[in-house]
């Protein structure tokens, strides 16, 4: 445990690390690429070049400090960050290195205001907190690779199937190439690919949802092109999938993981996604029609038009077939074919007051998934109806979607 003066300390220069977190997140990454370039293999670079990355380690320290005695407060943080570690493949040696090299940051960002008593201080508080992610992430490697069809690190997958949802959105279906058993699953949860792209360096990790509701020979992931904007560049692994790998190929995979599950009740389900946020939902959709056909459940999907609404009849189909489900549709952007087929039911974006026409009452499970706008209007509208935040649950791909987590 902690001494006093540590937790003093921590908790009191917690708020000035927070003011400053942009700063230090930018230079922590610099030092260590710098000092360990090999760690380029399992961050994402172009989170990097979005500053993603930077911005979200530095709220996650000042987080940590502030709730430094009581980390159960940042119960849910820690299992995402942990469950995302141990994707990716996060070793505990690989701790000393960024424990280091954050107080490195600290020091280059706040100068002399960071005296040694702080620097030491916070040394020791890292060193508790690595421990217990260390630890937490020990017991699911231990889980993980000891399930039935289970495995350690990463393992190579045959792409058994391609297929074209949309323009922009691609599935693929995979096979393990040893034929041997694989890992089940629960619905909302993602694989994680180590990607090797011809002319690139290093390797690059992704999350990308399994998409369908749990095979036992095969895993489906459903994948959007992420093309360059004035402010982002294109999605190199997205594209890389898109663009060159045909059925035959290979690629490798880490073990399903993710905390983003549905709770076995009898609540009725609210599922919202926006664009490729379908894809963990449409996971428990196909799973809670199996296995529960009589909760009752409102299917709610935000997308442009018809053009890029991926799955759009698989989910009309269960709509039809299941007397318990119920889809929604937005389109910001109908297309004159939408307007004159009829195919949609709300024209612009999701508010409090048309959510209400079509969700009974507030009394349900909210599971969403989108971008991090999406992801923050819902949230807001939900807490403004009044929705209990035990019953709000989203997926969290972004570093940035965690950050109001631990704030209450």
């Amino acid at each position: 445990m902690l001494d006093s003066k540590t937790i003093e300390i921590v908790k009191s220069t917690a708020p000035v690390l927070k003011e400053h977190s942009g700063q230090i997140g930018k230079r922590f990454y610099e030092l260590l690429f710098r000092k360990a370039p090999e760690l380029n293999n399992i961050f994402n670079q172009t989170n990097q070049k979005r500053g993603i990355q930077q911005e979200a380690l530095g709220y996650v320290v000042y987080a940590a400090g502030e709730h430094i005695t009581n980390l159960d407060a940042l119960t849910s943080v820690i299992r995402r960050i942990t469950e995302k570690h141990r994707a990716i493949g996060v070793k505990p040696e690989q701790y000393a290195v960024v424990g280091e090299t954050l107080l490195e940051a600290v020091q280059d960002v706040l100068g002399d205001a960071a005296t040694d008593e702080i620097i030491e201080a916070w040394g020791k508080a890292y060193t508790f907190i690595a421990d217990a992610f260390i630890r937490i992430e020990k017991e699911l490697y231990d889980e993980t690779e000891h399930q039935m069809g289970g495995w350690a690190d990463y393992r190579t997958f045959v792409v058994d199937k391609k297929v074209k949802e949309t323009e922009e959105v691609t599935s693929l279906y995979l096979k393990p190439q040893d034929g041997q058993s694989i890992a089940n699953y629960k619905a909302g949860q993602y694989l994680t690919i180590k990607a090797n792209i011809p002319g690139e360096t290093y390797t690059h990790i992704r999350h990308y949802s399994l998409s369908d509701a749990p095979s036992s020979d095969h895993y489906r992931i459903t994948v959007k092109r992420e093309d360059a904007s004035h402010e982002d560049p294109e999605g190199l692994v997205s594209n890389f999938l898109h663009e060159h790998v045909q059925a035959g190929d290979t690629l490798e995979f880490s073990a399903p993981a993710g905390d983003f599950i549905i709770t076995t009740t009898d609540e009725p389900l609210v599922f919202i996604s926006g664009g490729i946020g379908i894809t963990p939902v449409l996971s428990m959709l196909n799973t809670i029609v199996k296995e529960q056909p009589d909760r009752q459940v409102t299917f709610i999907h935000a997308t442009a038009n018809s053009e890029t609404h991926a799955f759009k009849e698989h989910l009309l189909e269960i709509a039809k077939s299941h007397h318990n489900v119920k889809s929604v549709i937005c389109y910001s952007s109908p297309t004159p074919h939408d307007w004159e087929a009829h195919n949609f039911d709300l024209e612009g974006r999701i508010d409090l007051k048309w959510l209400q026409t079509v969700v009974p009452s507030k009394h349900a499970d909210f599971y969403f998934c989108g971008s991090i706008p999406f992801m923050e209007s819902i949230y807001r509208i939900l807490t403004e109806w009044g929705v209990d935040k035990s019953h709000i649950h989203y997926e969290a791909f972004s570093p940035l979607a965690m950050l109001s987590e631990g704030e209450d």
